[in-house]
C-alpha cells in the first residue's frame, strides 16, 4: 500500500497510535499533517523520526475540541495542498472512574475530546471531500466501545457513539465516494499502558487469545488498509484490532 502525495490529517498525531499511524504514512509517501494541541516535543520527536521517510511529515498545532480551530487547520491544509485525501480521527482521552464517583467535567471532557472532535473534524473535512467526490475517513475507537468497560462510562460512551456515527456518516457520503469506517484496538502499548497496574494489564492479556498486548504499528495498519483503494468496497465497518479479547 503506498500513497505517494495523498495528502492525510491525522488528529493525536504526535502520541501513542496517532503517532504509529502518522509514521506509517509518511513511510510510504504521504504527505501527513500530524496534529496535536500541547506534545510540542512529541511532535518535535515525530518529525526527527521522519525524516528519512520518502513521505513529509508536518507537524501542526490546533485543539480539535475547538471548531474553529479545526476549521482553520483543514483550510490552511486545503489551501496549500489543494485537497484532502485522507482523515483519520486519532486524539483520545480516559478519565476513569465509577459512575459514582465520576465529575461532570470528567463526562463532558471525554466526550468533547473523543467525540465532539470527530464531528468537528469530520464536517470540516467534508466541505473539501464532497467537491472531489474521494475520501477516507477513518475514526479510532475502542473495544470499550462495543463490549463497554466497569469505570470507563464516558470512555465507553464516547467510542460507542463513534462508532454510530461511524455507520450513520457512511451511509451519508457512500454517493460521494467517500469511505467511513473505525478501527476500534484492544489492549496496545502505549504511554497510558505504561501507567496501569501491572495485575490489571495481566488480567486483559488473559482475556486474549493471543495472549499479548497490541502495538500502535498493528492498529496502524489496520488504517492503512482502510485508507487504501484495497478497501474502496468497504465503508460502515469496524476493524477489532485487539488480539481476540471480543
Amino acid at each position: 500500500m503506498e500513497f505517494d502525495g495523498r495528502i492525510a490529517v491525522v488528529t493525536g498525531g504526535s502520541k501513542g497510535i496517532g503517532r504509529a499511524i502518522s509514521l506509517a504514512f509518511c513511510q510510504r509517501g504521504a504527505v501527513v499533517i500530524a496534529n496535536y494541541a500541547s506534545d510540542q516535543r512529541g511532535a518535535e520527536e515525530l518529525c526527527e523520526e521522519a525524516k528519512s521517510f520518502t513521505g513529509t511529515l508536518i507537524p501542526y498545532q490546533a485543539d480539535v475540541t475547538d471548531f474553529q480551530q479545526v476549521s482553520a487547520m483543514i483550510e490552511d491544509v486545503a489551501s496549500r495542498y489543494g485537497r484532502i485525501d485522507i482523515l483519520v480521527n486519532s486524539v483520545g482521552m480516559m478519565k476513569d472512574n465509577l459512575l459514582m464517583l465520576m465529575s461532570n467535567e470528567d463526562w463532558e471532557q471525554v466526550m468533547r475530546t473523543n467525540l465532539s472532535s470527530v464531528f468537528y473534524c469530520c464536517r470540516a473535512a467534508l466541505r473539501k471531500m464532497i467537491p472531489q467526490r474521494r475520501g477516507k475517513i477513518i475514526n479510532i475507537a475502542s473495544v470499550s466501545g462495543i463490549l463497554g468497560t466497569a469505570g470507563q462510562a464516558n470512555y465507553a460512551a464516547s467510542k460507542g457513539g463513534m462508532i454510530s456515527f461511524t455507520k450513520s456518516l457512511a451511509r451519508e457520503l457512500g454517493q460521494f465516494n467517500i469511505g467511513v469506517n473505525a478501527v476500534a484496538p484492544g489492549l496496545i502499548e502505549t504511554d497510558w499502558l505504561a501507567r496501569v497496574p501491572q495485575d490489571k494489564v495481566e488480567a486483559i492479556v488473559k482475556q486474549t487469545a493471543l495472549g499479548r498486548p497490541g502495538r500502535p504499528e498493528e492498529v496502524a495498519h489496520a488504517v492503512l488498509f482502510l485508507a487504501s483503494e484495497g478497501s474502496d468496497y468497504i465503508t460502515g465497518q469496524t476493524i477489532i484490532v485487539d488480539g481476540g479479547i471480543v
